[in-house]
């Protein structure tokens, strides 16, 4: 069961407690809401020596999702989960269109415009690109958030996989290592990662799958990894020694994807293992230990639990030291959504280069912003209710409020109040890898949303 976050009078955290009985304190007058994502409560009456808990934050980093969780040792519970999409995909495109904006701008010829191609500064010692920057400052950013509100005594990280065989026979190379005890499981992996763990012909997945070569080697088909995909038992045999092309010809679409798959590198992966790194050294310096653990290990305890493969679960059982009765019944992930904060450009661009919108106005009206969740009570009017949703601020003072149900425009500033402040994210509740008991709290994120 997910726990609720609470902070003294003097915002120092303590022990998480149980949905209901934070309902009490809130109920009672002894406690205030703090924040809303993650949900946090706030005492009213300061503690004498309170006896807290240590807990550890546990990440599985990848390269669109990262994994967080905050484990108690000691009772081996998962007091809070999430998973963190990024926004690396955006930053790329966004940072290609503005280099091909500036590009056909300079090769207008324009006297104001001068080259800068060669002006750039030498980049420092563990540069990254923006894209990978920003996934190691979204994970940096939350644990910053946890350890504010839990008691972070210690964080664990899934850092590499290991190689057994060669960590047990150092000296081992050439034709002896491909042919070792371990041939072929990093092949797999790779495929599986490559082709979503679904079948390349009926897109079926849970189900055991096949590595198909699609030209046979009946044939002359090669076993490199760009002649293999993975398919269900059924269609390897329906297949089977046929040409792709013969076998694919009602389903050109599906045929053109296969074929540009076949070619494509893990993109993935690959911004995994440069960011990995970084991210660990940078860990390293906020002050807690931080313990490795290798993805097959991370599997390992995974699959020996029987709980399904999903990222917060993934970084629930990274390391050594995952509790062998984990407690995960009920527990909901937060879904966590890297919007960013803005643009620092001054005006949008059209297709030509040129400025079609006015310069920046202020981006505070009345004490809010674009993005803020807002609560506002209209008494009357033509608008009579109660709105919560994100707020778009207009210089008038009148205001814009998004909510599931649509988008109310004309709300006054003086009906709303804040509920959490724009900070770069958007909020969603998850599905629970477990059906929690019936008798067990509330669900305090949907009663927010």
């Amino acid at each position: 069961m997910s726990k609720v976050l609470v902070v003294d009078t003097e915002k120092r955290p303590l022990n998480p407690v149980h949905p209901g009985r934070a309902r009490i304190l809130l109920s009672s007058g002894q406690a205030a809401a703090y924040r809303c994502y993650p949900f946090t409560i706030v005492l009213k009456k300061a503690i004498e020596k309170p006896a807290v808990e240590t807990l550890r934050v546990k990440i599985d980093p990848g390269s669109r999702n990262t994994g967080i969780a905050v484990v108690n040792d000691a009772s081996a519970d998962v007091v809070f989960a999430a998973v963190l999409a990024h926004r690396g995909a955006a930053i790329r495109k966004a940072l290609e269109q503005r280099r091909a904006a500036r590009r056909s701008r300079r090769q207008r010829h324009t006297r104001y415009r001068k080259p800068r191609f060669l002006n750039r500064r030498q980049r420092k010692e563990g540069w990254l690109p923006p894209s990978l920057e920003s996934r190691i400052a979204n994970v940096l950013t939350w644990v910053e958030r946890l350890r504010r509100l839990c008691p972070i005594a210690a964080i664990s990280m899934e850092l590499v996989r290991f190689d057994l065989q060669l960590l047990e026979h150092p000296e081992i190379s050439g034709i002896e290592y491909q042919q070792g005890t371990l041939q072929g499981y990093e092949f797999r992996e790779y495929l599986l990662e490559k082709w979503e763990r679904r079948c390349a012909y009926c897109d079926s997945s849970d189900v055991p799958l096949q590595v198909e070569h699609v030209q046979c080697r009946a044939k002359l088909g090669s076993s490199r990894a760009s002649n293999l995909a993975l398919a269900c038992e059924p269609c390897n045999v329906k297949k089977g020694a046929q040409d792709i092309r013969t076998f694919l010809q009602d389903e050109p679409g599906r045929l053109a994807h296969i074929l540009a798959q076949l070619k494509a590198p893990l993109h993935d992966a690959a911004a995994v293992n440069t960011t990995r790194w970084a991210l660990y050294g940078r860990l390293q310096v906020l002050g807690p230990p931080v313990e490795t653990g290798s993805g097959g290990l991370t599997k390992y305890n995974r699959i020996l639990r029987g709980y399904p493969k999903t990222h917060w679960l993934d970084a629930a059982c990274v390391g050594n030291s995952t509790p062998e009765p984990l407690k995960v019944e009920g527990v909901v992930p937060l879904l966590i959504n890297a919007t960013g904060h803005g643009s620092r450009q001054m005006c949008l661009m059209d297709r030509f280069g040129f400025p079609r919108t006015t310069a920046k106005q202020v981006k505070r009206v009345n004490g809010f912003q674009t993005g803020d969740i807002v609560q506002a009570i209209v008494t009357r009017g033509k608008k009579i209710g109660t709105y919560v949703g994100r707020v778009a601020i207009r210089a008038t003072g009148y205001f814009n409020i998004t909510m599931k149900q649509g988008t109310v425009q004309g709300i006054s500033h003086r009906s709303c109040t804040h509920l959490h402040r724009c900070d770069g994210y958007s909020y969603q509740k998850g599905e629970a890898a477990f059906s929690p008991h019936p008798a067990h709290g509330m669900d305090l994120h949907a009663a927010l949303e």
